[in-house]
């Protein structure tokens, strides 16, 4: 399973595939796509301000329909626990995004590099 970034799931809903290095898009293509419920959270959030046109629930109903999208499967008690070591950024959606990727051990899609430099089995162009 690869756990996707909340940027990724909003550039593949708009179909938006050219923003994708090829490693990103292999990976797109060939693994098991999951996110954690706090990108439902924060869709949600970029929605009421303004910045995506359609609700989270939109988003994803129409991302699991055509390429499977599931969601994270790793207990948030748990993925707090995790949260709790990531003092590198305060941004709480990040800091719970990587801590459900390291929860569940798996690699996290994402072009941001601060979340790459500190989540070893993040990547985006390897």
């Amino acid at each position: 399973m690869t756990h996707l970034d909340t940027h990724v799931v909003v550039w593949l809903y708009a179909g938006d595939v050219s923003r994708f290095p090829e490693a990103a898009r292999l990976a797109l293509e060939r693994d098991t796509l999951a996110v954690s419920p706090v990108v439902e959270l924060e869709l949600q959030y970029l929605h009421e301000i303004g910045r995506l046109a359609e609700p989270a629930r939109t988003v994803l109903d129409d991302l699991r329909e055509r390429i499977g999208l599931g969601f994270a499967e790793a207990d948030f008690p748990g993925v707090v626990s995790k949260a709790l070591a990531l003092s590198w950024t305060r941004d709480p959606f990040d800091r719970l995004i990587v801590a459900h990727a390291l929860a569940d051990d798996a690699p996290l899609i994402t072009a941001d590099r601060l979340m790459r430099e500190h989540l070893p089995t993040a990547f985006w162009d390897r």
